[in-house]
């Protein structure tokens, strides 16, 4: 090889990498001759801006848009004007809708609230005293894409960081050997990655997707055990090539990619020891395993739970690929759903609560928009934005407690609504930090999740 082609020792070192002859160099020299030093970690621990009521967020999330007048929002209007078409229900979706179609379940109160619940949801309705229901949400537009974005990220253009992403920036995580932000969904919903997106925040923040479609511990993430070398050797190697990729970052302040590749690649390391005994759930005892059942999703909220113990901060479960809840056909299919969803996350709630993890983990079910209480076609329902249902538990908000309200058909929220944005800023609230003040300056401008608005909704805290 000719002597030019390297011309000093330095950047024949930048070139060759990991190269074996290197590896006794990594505890050498930096402007002088010696590496760069180690940089303070973004995932650390962060304080809050004032005591928080939850440490960790589990997102239940209904991709599809869930029918509130089907599910937590009954509506006896509905049996009474089925087929009729009143002025108060000509309200604008997106498709032709026809006249009001009634609920084909009937409605149950449970608890000593007394709370209505919906024949499909029989143990969630067991765990309604720890439930706060908010029957008045709403958001901007009804299409799917806007829509999960705005859930997600506050906005409805993919161009803002996930609510993830927000809170690892914000606190950081408890763990270091596992990410601090855990997406679970078997395949793609629609939009993708976008929805647990770090956009302009550090790409360290952006969220980890785990396919959930079968959990194997040794291949939940692909390629996370080194077969080749030792513990010791790889991390030899890893402080090498960590300390070349810093000493090449000197030169190019404010590189996000490489400075998330600097990260990732110290996370990768960190999780081989950790991330394959977290997501065995063959380590759970055989009564646990059948208090979750069986299922995509009921294996998704087992490993919410073990995730947070283990302090991930956000663990995101997709009820499906896709947009399952989109019962554009027929509404009983939500019966289907809800048979896939309602012991799991009956026993999640059960199983923080036994393990002293519910006050601590905030719980929130809902969709992206609910569905109009008029028909589609013979028996399914459109979008709706102008009304919905969610709801939260643990992590410091009040249970047995419904919040705000719809119109008489459950087609507008009128009583103490509710936007995405306040919810957001009640979510990070609840976490421990004023929405207004997390923030991020990016092209000349402060950005933050709730944008310019979001009010704290202070009623529902406990």
């Amino acid at each position: 090889m000719h002597p030019s082609f390297f011309p000093t020792r330095r950047e024949m070192l930048q070139r060759v990498g990991t190269g074996m002859g290197t590896l006794g160099l990594a505890a050498l020299l930096n402007d002088q001759g010696l590496l760069a030093a180690q940089t303070a970690n973004p995932l650390s621990p962060k304080m809050p801006h004032f005591r928080p009521r939850a440490k960790h967020v589990i997102h239940l999330f209904m991709n599809g848009g869930p029918s509130q007048v089907d599910t937590f929002d009954p509506k006896p209007s509905l049996v009474k004007y089925n087929g009729q078409k009143p002025p108060a229900s000509d309200i604008k979706t997106e498709r032709r809708t026809g006249g009001l179609m009634m609920s084909p379940f009937s409605f149950k109160k449970y608890g000593q609230s007394g709370i209505e619940v919906s024949e499909i949801f029989p143990k969630v309705g067991e765990c309604i005293d720890d439930i706060c229901v908010l029957r008045g949400m709403h958001t901007n537009i009804p299409n799917h894409e806007p829509s999960l974005l705005m859930m997600n990220s506050g906005e409805t253009q993919p161009t803002r960081p996930s609510m993830g992403s927000w809170l690892l920036y914000g606190l950081g995580a408890e763990n270091q050997n596992l990410p601090g932000y855990v997406v679970l969904c078997p395949g793609k919903p629609v939009v993708g990655p976008a929805l647990w997106s770090n956009s302009f925040l550090p790409g360290i923040y952006q969220g980890a997707h785990i396919n959930n479609a079968k959990f194997d511990p040794k291949n939940v993430i692909a390629h996370i055990s080194n077969n080749s070398l030792g513990r010791e050797s790889q991390r030899e190697q890893m402080d090498l090539l960590k300390a070349l990729n810093e000493k090449h970052l000197e030169k190019r302040t404010g590189d996000n990619p490489l400075e998330a590749r600097i990260q990732s690649l110290e996370m990768a390391y960190r999780m081989q020891f950790e991330a394959q005994e977290a997501f065995d759930l063959d380590r759970e005892t055989v009564p646990t395993r059948d208090l979750y059942g069986k299922g995509e999703f009921a294996n998704a909220c087992l490993m919410a739970r073990r995730l947070v113990e283990r302090g991930v901060r956000m663990v995101q479960i997709y009820h499906g690929g896709g947009q399952p809840w989109d019962d554009h056909g027929d509404i009983k299919n939500h019966a289907n759903l809800a048979h896939q969803a309602d012991q799991p996350i009956a026993a999640l709630l059960k199983d923080l609560k036994h393990r002293g993890l519910l006050d601590e983990t905030l719980i929130i079910w809902g969709g992206e928009f609910g569905r109009t209480p008029t028909s589609e076609g013979a028996k399914g329902r459109d979008h709706n934005n102008h009304g919905f249902t969610m709801w939260l538990a643990g992590g410091g908000v009040k249970g047995g407690m419904v919040h705000g309200a719809s119109d008489e058909f459950g087609f507008a929220a009128v009583d103490q609504k509710m936007h995405v944005h306040d919810l957001h800023a009640t979510i990070l609230h609840l976490m421990g930090i004023d929405h207004e003040k997390l923030t991020y300056r990016y092209s000349g401008r402060d950005f933050r999740l709730t944008d310019v608005e979001g009010k704290v909704n202070h009623a529902i805290i406990a």
